[in-house]
């Protein structure tokens, strides 16, 4: 079997096994791809330790980041894991392949007072009525509520907002369902949006658009998309902020620092982030660790 082939079967096993998202999958198969081109597609069982060696320096010496080279021997591995158990080779050659170190970059995060500027400068606006204006401040104000991610927000449904609770059910990673809370801010943007913006643009709707129960709508009626979101948070936030692009990402990085630095309970920032480790919600326990400290040196008289 050659290498293309056993990846199709792996990226197969990952979405209706595993259930992995398709961006995910995707990814996979873009790495297992530069593989097989770097290798010349041979059988996968000539593949050895230095067939991946080489893939992995020639993509160093392209210039690749060391967080992309550490996912690609990541996805190796697990490959050549998965095709071992299934008796696809006799022998996993990736065992001791050396995965390079990431470098720990600390999130983008917008201070309290910029993310408070944006969006009440963002609701003058949209209290003019134009839906499109409504539409994303109600966005910008439910990720930088809640933390959600931007394929999160795009995936609401109708049916996913609890107005009773003031609650979203969003879909993360591995199809995981969870419950998070919004402010009031947030909710008060985004029944806005609902009442006298959703429906102007769900009547610009053709046949079989596919965004009949979709909480946020493109300017044609159909489902928004992470792209237009991105264009949106980048043309509102980016300014504010003093870089030429941003995306929503700094949105989920603010909410979680804002939510430690105003004494939320670690656990409970994992929660609402939708985290499978506690140790990916702890960067942000770095970024509110520097602040303190710049607190201290700026103010105490021995610093």
């Amino acid at each position: 079997m050659l290498i293309s082939e056993a990846a199709e079967a792996y990226a197969d096993h990952l979405l209706r096994v595993r259930r992995l998202s398709e961006n995910t999958v995707r990814a996979y198969r873009n790495d297992l791809g530069d593989l097989a081109a770097a290798a010349g597609d041979i059988e996968l069982a000539d593949v050895d330790i230095e067939v991946l060696r080489d893939w992995v320096w020639r993509a160093s010496e392209r210039g690749d980041a060391r967080s992309t080279l550490a996912r690609r021997t990541a996805t190796a591995r697990g490959f050549f894991a998965w095709a071992t158990e299934r008796g696809v080779i006799a022998r996993d050659p990736a065992l001791r392949l050396a995965s390079p170190k990431r470098a720990q970059t600390l999130p983008k995060v917008a201070t309290a007072e910029t993310m408070s500027s944006v969006l009440d400068d963002l609701r003058v606006r949209a209290a003019e009525g134009d839906p499109l204006r409504l539409r994303d401040h109600a966005v910008l104000e439910l990720l930088y509520a809640t933390g959600i991610r931007v394929s999160e927000l795009c995936g609401l449904d109708i049916d996913d907002i609890d107005r009773e609770r003031r609650t979203v059910r969003v879909t993360g990673k591995g199809e995981k369902d969870r419950v998070v809370p919004v402010g009031g801010p947030a909710f008060d943007a985004a029944q806005a949006y609902l009442v006298r913006g959703r429906p102007v643009l769900a009547a610009r709707a053709t046949a079989g658009t596919a965004g009949a129960r979709a909480v946020f709508l493109g300017s044609r009626g159909g489902r928004l998309t992470p792209r237009a979101v991105y264009a949106t948070v980048s043309a509102e936030l980016g300014p504010a902020l003093g870089v030429d692009a941003v995306g929503p990402h700094t949105l989920r990085h603010s909410a979680a620092t804002h939510l430690l630095d105003g004494g939320a309970d670690l656990r409970a920032v994992q929660e609402i982030l939708g985290h499978a480790s506690l140790g990916t919600t702890q960067i942000y326990t770095h970024v509110s660790g520097e602040r303190l400290a710049a607190a201290y040196r700026q103010a105490h008289p021995r610093a």
